[in-house]
């Protein structure tokens, strides 16, 4: 039987919206298909285990990123498990604090580096409904379904060459679009992006929690953890998510 073990990252300081509810959705998505699916959380002051199947972090005030910045860089777990290979999906404070850099409480401050890319302020905070077509870049190729979920930041995320859009806008703010693009070398890869994916690693705006908004992204995650392709992974028919998913996307 697959064994997968799916760290929950700092949730006592990346857990303000929920999103420790992304860790559920993957453990349940594995247990259903018969396989053994446990969460490993990992709080603030802990070592990251750098030999999990699949990483999840959240979103949190400019405080709690701090926080988590500073122990992520210092630990450095989270970033052999990516160098690994290792999936890892990360949700708005998250997508920040894996980046090159963020703004958060009046300064810059270092980002742990798996994301080509930096976060300034956007002129109005972007809350309500997001939506995206994906990209398929990189790690996601396989995706072909809408995503959506809640977006509440203040965050405009910059991509450099490195990273590509997770999805393009269809509805909602995403990483820049009230930010001026005119300084913005690569302003293509900008404009209506949202998220960003990178190495093995996917990150979003995207709250909801995410992956219980977005079964195919969730299942995606799994089959990378799996070393599979998500056409091997057997389809699982949910009413309910399916009905959350055709009441979100009208």
């Amino acid at each position: 039987m697959t064994e997968l073990t799916i760290g929950l990252i700092l949730p006592d300081v990346l857990g303000t919206y929920g999103d420790d509810g992304n860790a559920l959705v993957l453990r349940q998505r594995a247990r259903m298909r018969g396989f053994s699916a446990e969460i490993r959380t990992v709080k603030l002051g802990d070592p990251v285990p750098t030999g999990l199947d699949l990483y999840t972090i959240g979103g949190g005030e400019d405080t709690a990123q701090v926080l988590a910045a500073e122990h992520l860089l210092r630990d450095r777990g989270l970033v052999h498990a990516a160098n690994a290979g290792r999936p890892i999906f990360a949700i708005c404070a998250g997508l920040q604090v894996l980046s090159d850099s963020f703004r958060a409480g009046g300064r810059v401050v270092d980002g742990v580096g798996l994301i080509d890319a930096t976060t300034v302020t956007l002129d109005d905070r972007a809350i309500g409904e997001v939506q995206s077509t994906p990209t398929r870049a990189g790690i996601t190729a396989d995706l072909t379904e809408p995503l959506s979920g809640f977006e509440n930041h203040l965050g405009a995320t910059l991509l450099g060459g490195d990273a590509s859009p997770l999805g393009r806008l269809t509805r909602g703010t995403g990483n820049t679009d009230s930010y001026n693009a005119t300084d913005i070398a690569d302003d293509s890869k900008q404009k209506n992006a949202e998220g960003a994916v990178q190495g093995s690693v996917i990150a979003t705006y995207m709250h909801g929690p995410a992956l219980a908004r977005n079964p195919q992204l969730a299942d995606l995650l799994l089959a990378r953890a799996m070393g599979i392709s998500l056409t091997e992974l057997e389809p699982l028919e949910i009413q309910a998510v399916n009905q959350l998913r055709a009441e979100r996307l009208k």
